[in-house]
């Protein structure tokens, strides 16, 4: 690809206005969202959607998801909108859950995948609403990052994974979610979450009933459904291993003594709780918080830290399904080299 300046720039409101009309032009600009840091170019516009998968060396296979600033905007992008989409939006818009619905010819194939649904949102943070309003265009945005490596929660992150490919970087400060938006497919019949995420499972059941969520490492052929359903995903540069079960803390004490012993530097991911057990134990740890709403926050930056600090595993346990747990552990899994169920 032909490599071009890319230009980091704080999220002002004339730098906005000059990457709404970079979008306009077809160009691609990276900006912030309250999950992770998008990919933003005109959804409408086939081939500008075609440069965030050249960018990203990102599979044809993998649809986009369309952002918009307002519900007005459903109608340029879906063909069907149900009284059970227009709940969800008032419910959950501006936020972090995306739609799948019928789509509107006028939005290229290579936005979709070749499937006849489209993935859309309205997101919740100030600069995307502010850049989709100037661009006065609905936005396809995936995560800013190469394709497959761990998702970014700074403008920073974008400039190490796509500085010369793009050219505009909105700093517009970390992002307050950390993991991606719950895709939540409404043609199912129930709904069923393809991808969990910023909208846990209890919230949209307390709305609108029983959903079911795709079964992780479900056989999926052709075009995917969703963004984010590879098996692996949202991986870092040092292999991951991911504990899981009810002696989850234990196997991962004693496989960091053995992995020790065999001359491997070890890094941790860990919530407060956990820490004093691996800290002094010549690991290096990344605090994710208290909590798994602090974790999520987290857990895409600490991965990106320890790979910064060489270390050749990182190590981490799951924190149950309950609300952003489930999210966490979807991509935990999709990261991980090995995940070890006790």
């Amino acid at each position: 690809m032909c490599f071009m300046e890319t230009l980091l720039l704080p999220a002002t409101s004339d730098n906005i206005l000059l990457a709404a009309e970079t979008i306009k032009k077809g160009g691609l600009v990276a900006f912030p969202t309250e999950t992770v840091y998008g990919l933003g170019a005109n959804a409408l516009d086939a081939m500008a959607a075609g440069r965030i998968f050249e960018a990203k060396q990102r599979p044809a296979t993998d649809p986009l998801i369309v952002h918009l600033s307002g519900v007005e905007q459903m109608e340029q992008v879906a063909s069907q909108i149900s009284p059970l989409a227009l709940q969800l939006a008032e419910t959950f818009w501006p936020g972090p859950l995306t739609l799948i619905l019928p789509k509107q010819p006028l939005v290229p194939e290579a936005v979709t995948a070749g499937l006849n649904t489209v993935a859309v949102r309205i997101p919740s943070h100030p600069v995307a609403l502010a850049l989709i309003r100037a661009a006065n265009t609905p936005v396809a945005a995936p995560s800013a990052n190469r394709f497959g490596r761990t998702s970014p929660t700074t403008a920073r992150h974008v400039w190490h994974d796509l500085q010369g490919r793009i050219e505009i970087i909105l700093d517009g400060g970390p992002t307050p979610v950390g993991v991606e938006s719950t895709v939540l497919d409404i043609c199912a019949s129930p709904p069923c979450i393809l991808r969990p995420g910023g909208v846990t499972r209890e919230r949209l059941e307390a709305v609108i009933g029983p959903v079911t969520v795709l079964a992780s490492g479900a056989a999926l052929e052709g075009s995917l459904p969703s963004p984010g359903l590879l098996s692996k995903h949202y991986a870092p540069r040092a292999e991951l291993v991911l504990f899981m079960g009810a002696n989850a803390l234990q196997e991962l004490l004693s496989y960091v003594k053995a992995e020790q012993s065999a001359g491997r530097r070890i890094g941790a991911l860990v919530i407060n709780a956990d820490a004093d057990l691996l800290e002094g134990e010549g690991v290096l740890v990344y605090h994710l918080g208290a909590d798994v709403d602090s974790a999520a926050r987290s857990i895409y930056a600490g991965m990106r830290w320890l790979d910064s600090q060489g270390v050749d595993v990182i190590v981490c346990r799951d924190l149950g399904e309950s609300g952003l747990g489930l999210a966490i552990r979807d991509r935990l899994r999709r990261a991980a080299s090995r995940v070890i169920t006790t």
